[in-house]
């Protein structure tokens, strides 16, 4: 259910420029390392100015509230039970996370993390599985074991630990955008490790171009696009399971953890980009789907009319094929 850092599936902007005949807005980029990935942030303004270090400033804020790395942020001090206050941000996800864990029937659950470390997808070193260690884990690992009330989280055992790793990235691309909101600019684009979010139109009317991932043979081959769609006022996030897994006894073992067995999952769906309104609820259902599976998700997803996704999954060893929601349009790089 952790995901990678850069989440095994790369959106690579395409970025086309305007004619210069006439004065447009100026496009500005931002790039760098947040969260223990890569971030890029696109807009366009009047004046170019530079919004960096405000940028910078809302992802400092989610770090310190999120971050399990940070031994005195928000998370921590909760994880290990020092304080039950929490931030506004804090809420904010975790009040999500609870919601789509509702709706999802757990498949995405905030408090996995005893069972990501103990497969080593999380901040501790892989311990040897066994059945009886899986069921004990189990028994510390539900999101209904979590409530909240007024800004305080209350856990029914203590042994509860947060995971925000597939929700907050999506949060902090939303958070950057309102910031750049805030500034009186409209059109511009905030990916962080995959998880994007893209408003406005660009100065030739048209939307944001973004390249979608084929499935990598292993954790070491190049990231190459082979799928594109066109965003405009709209957020994707995308989960996979070719870039982050061990292998024992021949057997690739992928980072997305079950919830309900404790083991990490064995179907054949390779990956899910999911389009929703905002990049915090495409973040954690392409979690969930990459949980449930091809079946089970798109029965979800045709039962809402918020949520579309486009999916890749094996039909053997060596070959794949995609299945797209209603409504998504995804154009092979073959046809551009």
């Amino acid at each position: 259910m952790n995901k990678t850092s850069i989440l095994g599936i790369f959106f690579l902007v395409i970025l086309i420029s305007c004619g210069s005949l006439q004065r447009e807005p100026k496009f500005t980029n931002i790039r760098g390392v947040v969260f223990g990935t890569y971030y890029s942030v696109s807009y366009y303004c009047d004046k170019g100015r530079d919004y960096s270090q405000g940028i910078d400033s809302v992802f400092n804020v989610v770090n310190q509230s999120m971050s399990y790395y940070i031994p005195n942020s928000t998370i921590s001090c909760i994880n290990r039970n020092e304080t039950t206050l929490a931030d506004e941000h804090f809420l904010t996800v975790l009040k999500r996370s609870l919601e789509i864990a509702e709706e999802t029937k757990g498949a995405f659950d905030p408090t996995i993390s005893p069972l990501v470390n103990a497969w080593g997808f999380g901040f501790e070193d892989r311990i040897k599985m066994t059945q009886s260690i899986i069921d004990s884990l189990r028994q510390i690992v539900g999101f209904q074991k979590v409530s909240i009330e007024g800004n305080r989280v209350l856990k029914t055992i203590s042994e509860v630990q947060f995971d925000f790793n597939a929700i907050a990235k999506g949060y902090a691309a939303d958070l950057a955008g309102m910031y750049l909101e805030s500034q009186g600019v409209e059109t511009y684009m905030v990916e962080i490790g995959g998880d994007l979010i893209a408003k406005g139109l660009k100065p030739d009317g048209t939307g944001w171009r973004i390249g979608l991932e084929k499935p990598a043979r292993d954790m070491f081959a190049s990231q190459e696009w082979d799928y594109l769609v066109e965003l405009h006022n709209r957020a994707v996030a995308t989960s996979g399971t070719t870039r982050k897994y061990f292998l024992e006894g021949g057997q690739r073992f992928s980072h997305t953890i079950d919830p309900k067995t404790g083991r990490p999952v064995t179907h054949n769906l390779l990956s899910v980009s999911v389009f929703a309104d905002d990049a915090m609820t495409a973040d954690a259902f392409a979690t969930a789907f990459m949980v449930m599976g091809l079946e089970k998700s798109v029965e979800f997803i045709d039962a809402r009319d918020d949520l579309q996704a486009f999916f890749i999954y094996s039909v053997n060893e060596k070959d794949f094929e995609t299945f797209i929601t209603e409504g998504l349009n995804v154009i092979p790089r073959s046809e551009l």
